[in-house]
């Protein structure tokens, strides 16, 4: 099956992205299968892109910042091109750990996985933005995850205190770990790539 020039583009330098900066044994090996696995493509899916309002407000803003890094600003300049592609979600499940403005604070995009470009079920790529003073609810997940953050933001897992990554920040989430995020007085922007099919393990 071929992968178009802008999904592959995009997909290439994020693996140059996250293999710079991850800096966890467990996330260096989760990204080098990964994108071990994104080496085969899977059936493209029709496009169902849609824009949801946060992202209207605030992503251009967060796209548009240089952070003078080349890895990272070529990251963002290849999500650029996949971007009118995608489709933009609101997470459905939340309880009151979420902020008041989180429903109309957020938005996620799958760009390969379940409903993602590439609908598939072995390796999940995406992206999440949130709005300033926006907190994400306390969740959990049975893939393991490794996070690359692209503007300031905090994080938490398995009862932490809240960390800073930074930009260019990279951290690993074990499988069904507790984790959140917020932001302050600025957007969030971050990719994150988790590995569901690890029956090889």
């Amino acid at each position: 099956m071929a992968r178009s020039d802008a999904l592959q583009g995009f997909l290439d330098m994020a693996f140059v992205a996250f293999d710079q900066f991850a800096q966890d044994v467990r996330a260096r090996r989760s990204i080098m299968e990964i994108f071990a696995h994104l080496e085969t493509p899977h059936r493209a899916r029709l496009s169902a892109a849609k824009r949801l309002p946060v992202c209207n407000r605030y992503l251009e803003d967060v796209l548009s910042a240089k952070t003078g890094n080349s890895s990272l600003d070529g990251l963002i300049g290849r999500f650029e091109r996949v971007e009118p592609l995608l489709e933009w979600k609101t997470r459905a499940i939340y309880d009151n750990s979420a902020s008041d403005g989180f429903l109309i604070g957020h938005a996620n995009a799958m760009i390969v996985g379940p409903g993602g470009l590439e609908n598939r079920q072995d390796v999940w790529v995406g992206a999440t933005l949130l709005a300033p003073n926006v907190r994400y609810p306390d969740h959990d997940h049975a893939p393991e995850e490794t996070y690359l953050v692209l503007s300031d933001g905090e994080f938490m897992r398995g009862g932490s205190d809240w960390f800073t990554p930074g930009i260019g920040g990279s951290f690993y989430n074990p499988p069904a770990i507790r984790h959140a995020m917020r932001s302050g007085e600025k957007p969030l922007f971050a990719f994150w790539a988790l590995l569901a099919d690890q029956q090889k393990q």
